[in-house]
């Protein structure tokens, strides 16, 4: 039962039928409950942008809240909200099912603050190294922090440093193992002012070693060749059959089961991760 707390001109809270009211941010929202349908093909691909943005977001958390946060001031939004609807719109790429993150396009930060020039990273003995140009001005201020991620997709072995040096140093070290510099990495930057009131955009300092695959993505392209496999043998029967019959499909008990398998297998590779680049199937 919901309950019009402020007449029956105000907003409800609780729930009426399968619509749940309540209050988010001191904004009366809405939202539906209850056993969903079949899911179309579209919400399927919204569904798996929105799972994969928020796998990439969660692993950088305490960097988003500092480089979204100024602009969820005074909004209805927070900044992990921001973050979600930049990146789920503008930082993927691939199509259903096979969505991935576009590391090019990650902003882990928006602001107004000046880009720093001369970024760069490099590789050198137990670690990274990373430089800009330190000279600074009354807008770029010799005491800015310096915020840098380094995501590495393969482990998850990401790290966050909020705070790692000031402008006026020109450059950082972030140590790692031999290991871990071989794996892919995608190194981000941006400085933030002493008191917080302002931040730069983000810039992306490239990928290192190319791209990797997780354990994941190995199990899924595994999985689907598996499939594709057997379906390729079954297309090859189905469809040698179809052409002997001049395209009409047999009546006969067994073509009706090996036409069955043939659709079934067929559903299963469009929504089955873990396709490369290939034609189109029939």
């Amino acid at each position: 039962m919901a309950i019009a707390a402020n007449g029956p001109h105000g907003h409800f809270t609780g729930k009426i039928g399968n619509l749940v009211f309540y209050m988010l941010n001191g904004q009366p929202v809405v939202r539906l409950i209850g056993k969903k349908g079949k899911s179309s093909k579209l919400q399927l691909a919204n569904y798996q942008a929105m799972a994969v943005t928020m796998k990439l977001l969660n692993r950088m958390g305490s960097f988003i809240k500092l480089g979204y946060g100024l602009q969820a001031k005074g909004t209805v939004c927070n900044a992990h909200n921001l973050a979600t609807s930049y990146h789920k719109k503008h930082a993927l790429k691939g199509e259903y099912p096979n969505l991935s993150v576009d590391y090019s396009k990650v902003k882990l930060s928006q602001g107004e603050m000046p880009e720093t020039k001369k970024m760069a990273i490099k590789k050198v003995a137990a670690g990274l190294e990373i430089s800009w140009d330190a000279a600074y001005d009354e807008v770029l201020q010799h005491n800015d922090s310096v915020m840098v991620m380094i995501c590495c997709p393969e482990t998850g072995n990401d790290g966050e440093y909020l705070n790692i040096a000031r402008r006026s140093e020109g450059k950082c070290f972030i140590p790692m193992g031999e290991e871990a510099l071989n794996q892919q990495i995608e190194p981000y930057i941006s400085f933030i002012s002493a008191d917080g009131e302002r931040v730069s955009n983000s810039v992306y300092l490239g990928n290192l070693n190319g791209e990797g695959h997780t354990e994941a993505e190995k199990q899924e392209q595994k999985k689907y060749q598996q499939v594709k496999e057997r379906f390729d043998q079954v297309s090859g029967s189905y469809l040698t059959q179809l052409k002997e019959n001049d395209r009409t499909p047999p009546g006969n008990k067994a073509f009706k089961v090996l036409e069955k398998e043939y659709k079934v297998l067929k559903e299963k590779l469009d929504h089955l991760p873990g396709k490369s680049k290939g034609p189109t199937l029939l």
